[in-house]
């Protein structure tokens, strides 16, 4: 579970780090959870879901 994981990063190093969660999920059958702001990082996402006044929906 990653909170904001790429918040104070530049382009570059987010790339970097959401190719690492993406790897962990898909090489190494790993359940990686994201909590974002970033709309750029959320679509990475194989699903996404979004919470709005506390009701977390699909996208």
């Amino acid at each position: 579970m990653a909170d904001e994981p790429t918040g104070n990063l530049d382009g570059e190093n987010t790339r970097i780090v959401m190719d690492i969660l993406r790897r962990l999920a898909h090489e190494e059958g790993r359940c990686v959870i994201v909590v974002t702001h970033d709309p750029e990082v959320a679509d990475t996402a194989d699903q996404v879901l979004r919470m709005k006044d506390g009701v977390l929906t699909a996208a």
